[in-house]
């Protein structure tokens, strides 16, 4: 099953991927582990932390979640 999330800001994103890494029954050790990334760094990615995009998408990466980028269908007054 495929699952669309609209991010629109880092708290929104950290919060996505919240959800997503328990989904998978894993920690923030666990989630971090194969990208090199320790488990400060999941929970400062998780609260919205500005974080280097690298470091983003090695976290992405090993939870198996892609990047998808498109033109938003209305503008939202919560984007940036």
């Amino acid at each position: 099953m495929q699952t669309r999330i609209k991010v629109t800001s880092p708290e929104s994103l950290g919060a996505s991927l919240r959800a997503l890494r328990k989904d998978k029954g894993l920690n923030q050790t666990e989630a971090g582990k194969p990208a090199g990334v320790n488990q400060v760094t999941v929970s400062s990615i998780e609260r919205g932390v500005p974080t280097r995009v690298d470091t983003l998408f090695r976290l992405l990466a090993a939870l198996d979640l892609e990047l998808v980028i498109q033109p938003r269908e209305k503008p939202d007054e919560d984007a940036w």
